[in-house]
């Protein structure tokens, strides 16, 4: 390593860790008549390579009844959860809290460990043997954690039990299996399983479960398919004398399992089943004797996706998000739609319940108005006290907001100002008072607390308030660095809008501007080009502890949200399938000559970065406009399709990209010679020989989305043609490198790289 470079490393590793290491809320909680509040915080452990699960509680004293005075009184200290703990789960009346902790799994050992907490000590300690189940998922999308209403008994879904295997010695097939330790036997290897892709390389069957806190008695959910994979369950309202049911989601596993992470367009729809036993009162399991009627009822046949289901408090409707536009187009994500169906009061279900639209999916937008549903899920308990009224996180351009939906009018509020730099998430419900917390690029996240002031038939006002907080606290250098920092969020117009065949996809596009507000401007700052991947997905204006660290080392940076990313309406993402390569790629360019024209950058100090579907815009970029760039990093980069098609646990997603959504069900595992022709046209590889700019490549060698064979044939190729190119591999990570030891070291070689060649 060279001297000044060594130099970069020690210096900038001394300053991130000041960054990365501000904590972030997971969740949070109120309890005891919302009088006491609890946060699940989470902070990388570097060391470790772990990410830390802390506690902090605070009592929330409450000067005005409606919530518009509040102060929250915290403890000194937070309390780190020991061991592995997955989830943390408190029952509905808040007297109880259960915490998860799955093991590592070992042949024929223990999966997870129930705990069963009290306000005082530790109640009841259930440990699950892998005979029964594997790990509990926690993933936030198979994931499903629900409490019944008299809290004894809580449904969740776990990797179902493995096959069978067989079981060899040295005289051949031995008939009847092996004990754990019979050192004269091995198992074979057994059939191969699909699984569900990147990030569950070692999950195939997410599989309903119940268990009885009284007893610890674990029951696997009957009358569901075995081809049906489970997620997202919860308890249905019960009445004394009624069944319970529990309502869940289903993916269908008949054909290929696709890969599911990031992709909500994959077909599901919510089914409702028989409880496997509930409590009568005489403590005893109740069974029925009619297979048929403990099948499993699907409750939204007409519909092709049906996500989060979520209960009103009264039991009166059962609300759901669905990707029935990213299902029926093939893109991965889309415009979400919100739906309703009224719970029989009589507990019987029914096979033709009517699916009321709540939120149509909004195909363009007029200047200001609601730009439509963009949801990566539904709060647990999204409720205020009218029965009626959602709370719910949302994407509104590049910022998230708060709106407020009304699921019998369909009325959609946005609660959160209209600042447009700052984004809001959702962390919880007190009553009809939300807490939330808000950010922007340039400003750490800050716990905030709204209530209504004034509500009148078609006006709604909320007002906000700033809750002093330990938990985001940062160092004084990092404040001072942030202090002198300023952000903006430009739009761009359509290079030529003649050529878009709907209204929203001529509409301008986005992109979010980080730069000094104290430096000198006629001595421009280098600027970094942020992609985000997808590419349906968005860059949002919150606070990112790596962009953060950017622009406080002395760069200006854009982050672009080319059409076709999430926030802007159905039209204008529905441009870019067929498109990629060539819209994207000018988009950029256009947001690229926006700021140099608006005198914001210098045209001679620009790099680019983006991980997947941003380094497939990166590798591009420095292709077809070879002259533009200094140097490109790119993180598990798409630059071949061709080569991407055969081995990715997405190939649907290269043919709804590269040919458009008319070729949504064409993948093949043996595509023609016509479509590796038309993959590799569209590829950054068609362009490599082009190439000038020093590339930096970051892969992750168990990457199943983008195998690293992608990133390293570019690179090779760079190499050969004796353009500088580094490769940082990352052996034990998969696409989105969130490791912390790797986000670390990602983040670390990038700046030294772009210092090396623009400053």
């Amino acid at each position: 390593m060279a001297t000044t470079e060594e130099e970069h490393y020690a210096s900038f590793s001394n300053l991130l860790p000041q960054f990365t290491n501000i904590p972030s809320i997971h969740k949070a909680w109120f309890f005891n008549s919302n009088t006491l509040g609890m946060f699940s915080i989470t902070q990388p452990d570097l060391l470790t390579n772990n990410t830390k699960t802390l506690i902090m509680s605070c009592n929330v004293d409450k000067q005005e009844n409606d919530g518009s005075v509040v102060e929250f009184l915290w403890t000194p200290f937070p309390i780190e959860m020991s061991g592995v703990v997955s989830m943390i789960v408190p029952s509905p009346s808040g007297s109880k809290l259960l915490v998860i902790r799955n093991q590592e799994e070992k042949e024929g050992g223990v999966s997870c460990c129930f705990e069963i907490w009290s306000c005082s000590c530790l109640e009841k300690e259930f440990h699950i043997p892998q005979s029964m189940h594997g790990s509990v998922y926690n993933d936030g999308w198979f994931e499903g954690v629900s409490w019944n209403s008299d809290e004894t008994l809580i449904a969740y879904v776990a990797e179902g039990p493995s096959p069978t295997k067989p079981v060899f010695n040295n005289m051949g097939y031995k008939k009847g299996g092996c004990a754990e330790k019979d050192f004269g036997s091995w198992k074979g290897q057994g059939d191969w399983e699909d699984d569900w892709g990147e990030t569950y390389s070692a999950k195939r069957r997410p599989t309903l479960f119940v268990i009885n806190i009284n007893s610890g008695e674990v029951q696997a959910g009957k009358g569901i398919d075995k081809s049906l994979n489970v997620g997202q369950v919860v308890w249905a309202p019960f009445t004394e004398g009624s069944e319970q049911y529990l309502v869940f989601v289903g993916w269908s596993s008949e054909a290929r399992k696709l890969g599911m992470k990031y992709c909500s367009n994959r077909p599901c729809a919510l089914y409702a089943v028989r409880a496997p036993y509930h409590e009568s009162k005489s403590d005893e399991p109740e069974h029925h004797s009619s297979t048929e009627e403990l099948h499993a009822l699907n409750l939204t046949p007409t519909i092709s996706s049906a996500l989060f289901p979520r209960f009103s408090p009264n039991g009166e409707f059962l609300v759901f998000l669905s990707a029935k536009s990213a299902v029926d187009s093939g893109v991965h994500n889309a415009t979400n739609s919100l739906h309703r169906i009224d719970w029989p009061t009589d507990r019987k279900l029914y096979r033709s319940s009517k699916i009321y639209d709540i939120i149509p999916v909004v195909m363009c937008a007029e200047e200001g108005c609601f730009p439509g549903l963009y949801c990566t899920t539904i709060h647990n308990n999204p409720w205020l006290t009218d029965n009626c009224t959602m709370i719910i996180s949302s994407i509104w351009h590049s910022c998230e907001v708060l709106l407020s939906v009304n699921v019998l009018s369909g009325e959609v509020l946005r609660i959160t100002p209209a600042d447009l730099t700052f984004s809001w998430n959702l962390l919880t419900l007190d009553g009809n008072n939300v807490l939330a917390i808000s950010s922007n690029p340039v400003n750490v996240p800050q716990i905030m607390y709204g209530n209504v002031i004034e509500k009148e038939k078609r006006n709604t006002i909320w007002s906000w308030s700033k809750i002093s907080s330990p938990i985001f606290k940062c160092s004084e250098k990092v404040r001072s660095l942030m202090s002198s920092l300023q952000c903006s969020i430009l739009k761009i117009s359509v290079a030529d809008a003649s050529n878009d065949p709907t209204k929203g996809a001529a509409k301008p596009f986005e992109a979010i501007f980080v730069s000094s507000k104290t430096k000198n401007k006629e001595v421009f700052d280098p600027l970094i080009v942020i992609l985000h991947g997808g590419p349906q997905d968005v860059s949002l204006s919150h606070f990112s502890k790596s962009w953060a660290f950017l622009s406080s080392v002395g760069y200006s940076l854009l982050i672009v949200n080319y059409r076709g990313s999430l926030g802007f309406g159905e039209e204008a993402l529905q441009s870019l399938p067929g498109k990629v390569g060539s819209q994207d790629v000018n988009d950029v360019l256009s947001a690229i000559d926006h700021v140099i024209n608006l005198g914001l950058a210098s045209p001679s100090k620009i790099t680019v970065t983006g991980i997947s579907h941003g380094g497939f815009l990166s590798t591009h970029l420095i292709g077809q406009a070879p002259e533009k760039f200094v140097a490109a990093a790119a993180i598990n980069p798409v630059c071949n399709f061709a080569l991407m098609v055969g081995t990715t646990d997405i190939p649907d997603w290269c043919y709804v990209e590269a040919f458009g959504t008319n070729a949504r069900n064409r993948f093949t595992e043996a595509p023609s010679e016509e479509d590796l022709t038309l993959f590799y046209s569209k590829s950054p590889i068609s362009h490599v020989s082009k190439v000038k700019t020093p590339t930096i490549f970051l892969l992750g060698a168990q990457d199943l989305r983008v195998p690293i064979f992608d990133g390293l044939q570019y690179a090779r190729a760079l190499r050969a043609k004796g353009v500088d190119a580094k490769i940082i591999m990352f052996q034990n990570d998969v696409h989105a490198l969130k490791r912390p030891q790797s986000e670390w070291e990602c983040l670390l070689n990038i700046v030294v790289w772009f210092n090396k060649y623009c400053k």
